[in-house]
């Protein structure tokens, strides 16, 4: 599923590409993905709007329209928001999901096999709303040290589970919540309370490098996530645990385990360095 990093370079490439671009019209053909508005109501209210800004709120995409309402899309387990140079011509067996035709010829689509990514449009208001129950972005100034600290310590649920609650802290999945703690020596069950203001200190310094380590490469890929162009995030190469479970710790050489117990997500972990 793609997490911070992937939503952002998916953001950044459209604000760089897509921004200023007019949507003639929208196509819906699989209306499930919608959200807020049926496909009628839907295509109708974002026909004529121009894409003013692209930026991302925790794991969604969120393009800013003329109209003073949002787009919002959840991209989720193989969503994909694809920009294609001309008209796009949908076939028989596509998994274009919504089409977005542009004034100036290119077109930009969301396309999901499995269709469990999300597209709304909101008003002002209702964006509000949805932006407000959504915690603080990690990569942004005002999240420190302390805030961090004050956040973790306050649950004594498993560290990992506060990293990956989006109510407290936005953005971070399952890849990053693994590479974060292995990285920080901490063992993801242990209670957010437990940790002391050094601990907690020094797991948010290595969940913000490997946020923005991450960001660099463009993301992960292992097996869905593409850019806006079709390209593969690059930051696999640099994993230290997710996904290597039976392989030596690149630290102390222990074999690193793996576990479902904790939010029926993959655990990765080194019981040697992580505490």
């Amino acid at each position: 599923m793609p997490e911070l990093p992937e939503v952002e370079t998916i953001a950044r490439d459209l604000e760089s590409t897509v921004r200023g671009a007019t949507v003639i019209a929208a196509h819906v053909h699989r209306a499930d993905v919608l959200r807020e508005r049926t496909g009628k109501a839907f295509s109708l209210r974002i026909a004529g709007a121009t894409f003013e800004r692209f930026w991302r709120r925790a794991k969604y995409v969120v393009a800013d329209l003329s109209t003073g309402d949002r787009l919002v899309v959840s991209p989720r387990f193989t969503g994909a928001l694809l920009v294609e140079p001309a008209p796009f011509r949908r076939s028989g067996d596509d998994y274009t999901c919504i089409q977005f035709p542009l004034a100036d010829g290119r077109t930009l689509r969301f396309r999901d096999v499995r269709r469990l990514g999300t597209v709304a449009l909101m008003a002002p208001k209702r964006f509000e709303s949805f932006t407000t129950a959504i915690g603080p972005e990690p990569l942004e100034a005002s999240f420190t040290a302390e805030r961090f600290t004050e956040i973790v310590r306050a649950s004594t649920r498993a560290i990992k589970t506060i990293l990956m609650d989006q109510r407290r802290i936005a953005g971070i999945g399952n890849i990053y919540a693994n590479e974060a703690l292995w990285r920080a020596r901490i063992r993801p069950t242990r209670r957010g309370s437990s940790l002391t203001h050094a601990r907690a200190a020094a797991l948010h310094a290595e969940t913000i490098d490997v946020l923005r380590a991450a960001v660099e490469q463009r993301g992960t890929s292992f097996r869905d996530y593409r850019d806006p162009y079709g390209g593969r995030g690059g930051f696999l190469s640099l994993v230290k645990v997710y996904g290597r479970e039976g392989e030596p710790c690149e630290r102390c050489g222990t074999t690193l385990r793996s576990s479902h117990a904790l939010e029926n997500r993959v655990t990765v972990w080194c019981t040697t360095c992580q505490k």
